[in-house]
């Protein structure tokens, strides 16, 4: 646990001395949607493996790119690529930059994720704010001895993802005509997609989507005191009598379609936080 803690510090004494000083926010990438980076300016970027201590993706579409710069003329830190239990490493390494960020005065954390809906009003393509989730990752992120540097032994997940962030980016999105989802993320293992039987079981318990990420993310997240916002693109339907076949490419392909809607309602979120 030393070493654990000593990277961390060591990785964030590095990021702030590249990026200089660290913006307050913090978005996380997922499937597909990386290109929110390219709209970037004042940018200044390094990959994940130049950075001491912090592991690389290994999943198609995820760049490994760290990126600090302003969207809109809002500071952000932008992280293209995340880390999967599903790759194998654990949730400590998966966690790590959230663990990083925080040491960086990261204060409010948006996360995108590819998610297969349950929910029968769900469309491909819909975008879904997380209101709440199912953990149903067989290694809890917190688990081991607590890191009192961060946050208490049994946080509260009450409010796991900010209801004050979810209904900013409502308004945002009724005012550029952005059709909004609402729902509850359940967090898989992976790296299979759901059979028939799994989708129904994940609707019956409460879900409305379900993917291989963001969860363990938000857990570290709110342990460290983040504001979390996050955001799933519907990218394949679990329905009963419509299960889609799918595909990791027809995954990129629906969550790239998606992205501009996306985009804009992060972008106006990031100015939002920057004000407030």
């Amino acid at each position: 646990m030393k070493d654990y803690i000593e990277r961390i510090e060591n990785c964030a004494a590095f990021l702030t001395d590249f990026f200089g000083t660290v913006p307050s926010t913090a978005i996380i990438l997922g499937s597909g949607l990386g290109n929110l980076a390219n709209e970037l300016t004042d940018v200044k970027s390094i990959a994940y493996g130049e950075i001491p201590g912090f592991p690389v993706s290994s999943v198609e579409g995820h760049s490994g790119i760290l990126s600090c710069g302003k969207l809109d003329g809002s500071p952000v830190l932008v992280m293209q690529g995340r880390f999967h239990f599903y790759e194998g490493y654990d949730m400590k390494t998966v966690t790590f930059p959230v663990r990083v960020m925080s040491r960086t005065g990261v204060k409010h954390l948006f996360l995108s994720n590819a998610a297969g809906g349950m929910n029968p009003d769900f469309s491909v393509g819909d975008i879904m704010v997380i209101t709440d989730h199912i953990n149903l990752f067989p290694e809890h992120p917190l688990r081991g001895k607590n890191l009192d540097m961060f946050g208490t032994r049994f946080p509260d997940m009450g409010e796991a993802y900010s209801a004050r962030l979810t209904e900013k980016a409502f308004a945002i999105a009724d005012e550029a005509g952005i059709r909004l989802q609402r729902g509850v993320y359940v967090g898989s293992q992976g790296p299979t997609y759901e059979t028939p039987a799994e989708y129904r079981y994940f609707r019956i318990i409460g879900g409305d989507a379900v993917g291989m990420s963001t969860v363990p993310e938000v857990i570290v997240a709110r342990h460290c005191g983040m504001e979390v916002f996050a955001l799933s693109v519907i990218t394949d339907l679990g329905l009963e009598g419509v299960v889609n076949k799918c595909s990791h490419e027809e995954v990129q392909r629906a969550a790239a379609a998606a992205e501009p809607r996306m985009s804009h309602i992060i972008k106006r979120l990031a100015a939002y936080c920057c004000r407030n």
